[in-house]
């Protein structure tokens, strides 16, 4: 067995559109990752926590999440978490790490709407945490994975980027 859990925590890698009241809304099954899964035919264990965007995240939820991967049996996770707040969630999680390995990603398309960005990015955090041993917290979007607190989300160009002197990290 592969000992790597797939953690969802909403996002906008899960958003779905309703056509009731034509919102976009967190889907709580995991369906994008179940098909990742199916496409790829792998099967690694799937679990859903919190179902937020992570503008929505209160500190009460970066701590459930913290108290998930701390008591989860899995020692290398991948977090499927929004790209707006997942280095204040990675950030929780990191101050309290022993000997696990946890990767941040999510994407800023839903999968639902176009799924490339998406399976991109779950595709390198898996493919990293196969290729690693350290135990650290990562974030992997747009081709690049680093510590947490060596990447950051450029809100004016809309990637992620390698933290330099030039662009350092304000929260």
């Amino acid at each position: 067995m592969d000992d790597i859990l797939l953690l969802s925590t909403g996002g906008t890698f899960n958003k779905v559109y309703n056509r009731i009241n034509g919102t976009l809304e967190i889907d709580k099954s995991a369906y994008a990752l179940h098909k990742i899964q199916e496409k790829w035919l792998s099967n690694y264990p799937i679990d859903t926590i919190i179902h937020k965007d992570s503008l929505d995240f209160t500190p009460e939820d970066r701590e459930q999440l913290k108290h998930y991967i701390l008591n989860s049996p899995y020692s290398k996770i991948v977090v499927i978490h929004g790209t707006d707040t997942m280095h204040l969630s990675a950030k929780v999680v990191a101050k309290a790490l022993n000997d696990k390995t946890i990767i941040f990603t999510g994407a800023m398309v839903p999968f639902s709407i176009d799924p490339i960005e998406a399976t991109a990015n779950v595709a390198s955090a898996i493919g990293f945490l196969h290729a690693t041993n350290n135990s650290a917290v990562y974030i992997a979007l747009n081709g690049r994975v680093a510590e947490y607190s060596k990447i950051e989300k450029n809100r004016t160009e809309g990637y992620f980027e390698y933290v330099t002197k030039e662009n350092t990290k304000s929260n």
